[in-house]
């Protein structure tokens, strides 16, 4: 009789538990993504703590979907990689009306037809990013990242409360798979209150939304990013698995079924004139759309028209975004300064008074050269038209001349490196002054920036502030000589302690293990950017004596690399100098991992979790082999997992595993599995 009132009260336990949590789902679906509450807060407040009470009580039946579980979990030391199963693409670019009409004119004449209906939307200013489901359950969400690849913050995108940790069950069915894209942004009123909140705690404030929802997504620890008003619209799909969608339409409308929040500015429009109209009208409501837009974007509805137009490498061609006028304000020039970049660019830089652009105050305006100075007839002291190009760089468009004072000064460009005083020179073609002399501290410092940068070798710990440190000390003067940095050096000097010396070092010693494109683009070579520097790795296999040697002709003849850019590799090749530092890095203990063109994809379409700890290599790298080998590693488990590595303190996914008849293996398994012992 006793069992029987036990298991009678365990089950009325249970039932409560899924009821609270259904219905507390359905309340913030209403509050965050239709805007309209159906019950006050103090009531949300009751059941959300009776909830939290009975969970508490009852850790057996503790579920990471439940709503009490958006509040944040541990820090973690630092976000894993996670490879997009569809490539997450830019967009190309309108830049006004004319390019707009010419995308319908293109797309309507490789298609073949007359007419063609679009998806118009807001171009949101936030943080792409995307979510990844399984039966329903977010499984792991990831930044957009390079396109290819991005960060795993899935406990930050738990978070945010209009995104559904369990797609709501309505009557439309729900895909076993399912990738949805979004954008994840800050409002303008959010972002106001946000700042002021910084400024009345005395830290940082955020330069504008955008910054401020990238800096809160990409928190270590979970809890500050639930503290950060972060919201999302959904907009695209990646992998959706049995997809009978048949327009984007349709898949929009099965978002909102499904609980996701969709931008209420969405609508459809019919050929050129329907797009301009948008555009146009987009534009005019700009400054009274709650949270920051700049531009639009249109989308083919038709997916079957789409696949016939297919996409570019790095855009698709059923898609274009057309960009907003930049804004503009006056404000005065209060000073030119020089800066000189890493290949002795010296670029004159205007001090404004500061004034607040496109959500940004702006303070510093690039001249680019003394030509465009002398163009515009700019001086110090004069009032000036100012304008975010593209909503990004800030650069004087003219001079308002009737407020010009009489006592402007006139600014030319010094003959001689404002740094270390060596005479600049002027290629011939060029409008850009150059200071000649690669030893100048400010060269340095920026050569050492850039080779320590994320694209390049993603030295942690190695930053502006720290290199410049380590150059004003003597420590740093190329880039070889990162390699040859002690323990013993670091702790002889301010803010460096023991801890934070050794983590420099282990970081240092990391990133001798390398790829050929991250140590080219690091090699600061004019025009070899990341994408050349991945062209380059293809063609080459990885082998940096074939780069070394190759001619200007050789070089011409890979796709995508032109006169300039071979030219100035094997300019680059012939300073011995340059020579003699990547020699220094190899000796030091750079290795470069030779790459192929038929990489094994033993792994492909496989998914490896990893749980507990591993003892012979990093979690890190498990995974960089993984992604070679063509599979995925997420951070969670699903029915979809095809092996999980359990290690030393193993969790709770070793018994979900087991219930789902996933393999379980062993670290030594798995090194054999990659490794084809």
């Amino acid at each position: 009789m006793f069992q029987t009132k036990g298991k009678t009260k365990q089950v009325k336990t249970i039932e409560r538990i899924n009821e609270l949590r259904s219905v507390i789902d359905e309340h913030n679906h209403q509050y965050y993504v239709l805007d309209d509450p159906l019950i006050s807060d103090a009531e949300y407040d009751t059941l959300f703590r009776e909830l939290e009470t009975l969970e508490k009580s009852n850790p057996e039946y503790f579920n990471e979907h439940s709503p009490t579980q958006r509040v944040g979990s541990k820090p973690i030391e630092s976000f894993d990689s996670i490879e997009h199963s569809t490539p997450m693409l830019s967009l190309s670019n309108a830049m006004d009306q004319s390019e707009l009409k010419s995308f319908h004119e293109r797309s309507k004449k490789a298609l073949g037809v007359k007419f063609i209906q679009y998806v118009a939307e807001p171009k949101l200013d936030g943080l792409g990013v995307e979510l990844v489901y399984s039966n329903g359950e977010l499984m792991h969400g990831s930044t957009r990242g390079d396109g290819f690849k991005g960060e795993d913050v899935t406990h930050n995108l738990r978070t945010i409360p209009s995104i559904p940790l369990k797609i709501r069950d309505k009557e439309l069915p729900i895909p076993s798979v399912l990738e949805v894209r979004g954008e994840v942004f800050i409002s303008k009123r959010d972002f106001s209150i946000l700042n002021n909140n910084q400024e009345k705690e005395g830290k940082t404030l955020f330069a504008n939304p955008r910054n401020a929802a990238a800096g809160s997504l990409r928190q270590l620890d979970p809890s500050i990013t639930a503290k950060r008003p972060l919201s999302i619209y959904c907009y695209d799909s990646g992998i959706i698995k049995d997809n009978s969608f048949k327009t984007h339409v349709e898949f929009l409308d099965a978002l909102k079924m499904w609980g996701f929040p969709v931008n209420p500015y969405i609508k459809t429009v019919k050929d050129d004139k329907g797009i301009i109209t948008y555009h146009d009208d987009l534009e005019n409501q700009r400054d009274n759309i709650p949270y920051e837009i700049d531009g639009t974007v249109f989308k083919i509805d038709d997916l079957s028209l789409r696949d016939k137009l297919g996409s570019r490498s790095r855009s698709p061609r059923w898609a274009i975004a057309g960009k907003f006028k930049a804004q503009r304000a006056t404000t005065i020039i209060k000073d030119i300064e020089i800066q000189v970049g890493r290949t002795g660019a010296l670029t004159p830089v205007a001090k404004l008074d500061p004034v607040f652009v496109s959500g940004v105050t702006v303070s510093n305006a690039t001249l680019h050269n003394q030509d465009e100075i002398n163009r515009k007839d700019i001086r110090i002291g004069d009032t000036v038209l100012i304008e975010r190009a593209g909503d990004v760089i800030p650069k004087v468009v003219k001079v308002i001349k009737e407020k010009r004072p009489t006592a402007t000064k006139r600014f030319t460009l010094p003959t001689n490196c404002p740094v270390c005083k060596h005479q600049v020179y002027q290629t011939d073609g060029e409008a850009i002054l150059r200071c000649g002399n690669t030893s100048c501290t400010k060269q340095i410092k920026g050569r050492l920036k850039h080779f320590c940068s994320k694209g390049a070798m993603d030295i942690d710990g190695l930053g502006e502030k720290v290199i410049n440190q380590l150059v004003d000390e003597g420590l740093l003067d190329s880039i070889s000589s990162i390699f040859s940095i002690t323990e013993q050096n670091l702790l002889s000097l301010e803010r460096f302690g023991e801890k934070s010396s050794s983590n420099l070092i282990s970081a240092i010693k990391r990133s001798k293990k390398t790829s050929f494109s991250k140590f080219v683009y690091g090699l600061g070579i004019r025009n070899v950017g990341e994408h050349i520097a991945r062209l380059l790795e293809r063609n080459y296999e990885g082998n940096i004596k074939k780069f070394r040697c190759a001619s200007s002709d050789e070089l011409e003849q890979i796709e995508g690399v032109g006169p300039i850019v071979a030219n100035e590799i094997v300019e680059f090749w012939s300073n011995q100098s340059n020579c003699i530092m990547v020699d220094e890095c190899f000796v030091a203990g750079l290795v470069i991992e030779e790459t192929t063109n038929d990489l094994s994809e033993k792994l492909s379409g496989k998914t490896v979790v990893f749980t507990g700890s591993l003892k012979t290599i990093s979690r890190k790298s498990a995974k960089e082999e993984i992604q070679k080998l063509g599979g995925r590693s997420p951070s969670s488990i699903s029915k979809n997992t095809d092996y999980l590595v359990a290690g030393p303190g193993a969790g709770s996914k070793v018994n979900k595993a087991a219930e789902l008849g996933i393999s379980i293996i062993s670290e030594e398994d798995f090194l054999s599995l990659i490794n084809d012992e």
